[in-house]
């Protein structure tokens, strides 16, 4: 089926990332299988995520359908286009139509994408996952991908002004092996094994980053286990409960 939406996208935002002089590090796109159905599972700590992932797809001529809120769908500018892409809309309130479309779509032989937790995470740690996407890979019978960036976050963030200006920022992802989840095996401990895969994925993309804060007020962007003044996941917490 033609793409007449995604492909455009897709080189309009190429040029924009040369634009910008991006310094785009990725390995292991390989572990992305080139045919049939996968789970595409990701850290979150940009709105722009999900194009890096997607790009990382791309060796593989594969392209990706997110699962992305609803509200993204129902704007009048990005509306459009999700839908044209093909990405899968996810209304909280009815979950169970979200998963069946992805369901749909990986017994199809797409490349669904997933972000299991949820939400940004503004300590830029990762949060808990939910198990969504080990029950979605285990009820189609598809594997797993595992994979982290990092970067982004300094591009545009949740409460941070956005970065589109040529700034030559680093961005690194890390794509790791491919794993299969037993349907006869417990989603929950499935789960806990993909957020340590996607741990130490993003443990090796922060390694190989090239870039450090320039001083106090640029170390916004760093965790503050790595000497960052980003809030910790603690902090993070007690804002939101408060």
């Amino acid at each position: 089926m033609a793409e007449l939406v995604y492909r455009p996208v897709i080189g309009l935002m190429r040029t924009m990332f040369a634009a910008l002089d991006l310094k785009i590090d990725c390995k292991g796109s390989e572990n992305i299988p080139r045919t049939g159905g996968a789970v595409l599972v990701s850290n979150h700590i940009s709105y722009l995520d999900f194009i890096f992932d997607g790009l990382a797809a791309l060796p593989q001529k594969r392209l990706v359908r997110f699962m992305a809120k609803e509200s993204v769908f129902q704007n009048k500018i990005s509306g459009p286009l999700m839908r044209g892409m093909k990405h899968i809309p996810v209304d909280r309130k009815q979950g169970e139509n979200a998963y069946a479309h992805a369901l749909d779509s990986l017994r199809a032989g797409e490349v669904v994408g997933v972000f299991p937790e949820a939400t940004i995470s503004p300590s830029f740690t990762l949060k808990s996952f939910k198990t969504g996407a080990v029950r979605l890979a285990q009820e189609a019978g598809v594997p797993l991908v595992p994979m982290a960036l990092w970067g982004t976050q300094r591009m545009w963030t949740k409460g941070r002004p956005r970065n589109l200006k040529r700034s030559h920022l680093p961005i690194t992802m890390r794509i790791g092996e491919r794993f299969h989840a037993p349907a006869d095996q417990y989603a929950g401990s499935l789960t806990r094994r993909l957020r340590e895969h996607v741990q130490e994925l993003l443990e090796a993309a922060q390694r190989a980053y090239p870039a450090r804060p320039k001083g106090p007020e640029d170390s916004w962007w760093m965790p503050a286990h790595l000497g960052g003044s980003a809030p910790t996941a603690a902090e993070v917490a007690k804002a939101q409960a408060g």
